[in-house]
């Protein structure tokens, strides 16, 4: 049986907690942004994630809308 051995793997997903810690804001406001729809979200069984991906997205594009590029 042949083992995968991850070196370096970035995750995919982020839980909330740390989508908030790289936004820098709350736990309980990311978790209100998750419940409005205002921060993408994935449901996994009972956990919520939030895609790394689409997290990058949409700060990007706030990002361009607030400097006008």
């Amino acid at each position: 049986m042949s083992q995968v051995v991850f070196s370096h793997v970035e995750r995919l997903t982020l839980s909330v907690e740390e989508a908030a810690l790289m936004l820098g804001i709350s736990r309980a406001l990311a978790y209100e942004l998750v419940r409005r729809g205002d921060l993408p979200r994935l449901r996994l069984g009972r956990r919520i994630v939030v895609p790394r991906r689409a997290l990058e997205e949409l700060v990007a594009a706030a990002a361009e809308t607030t400097t006008g590029s």
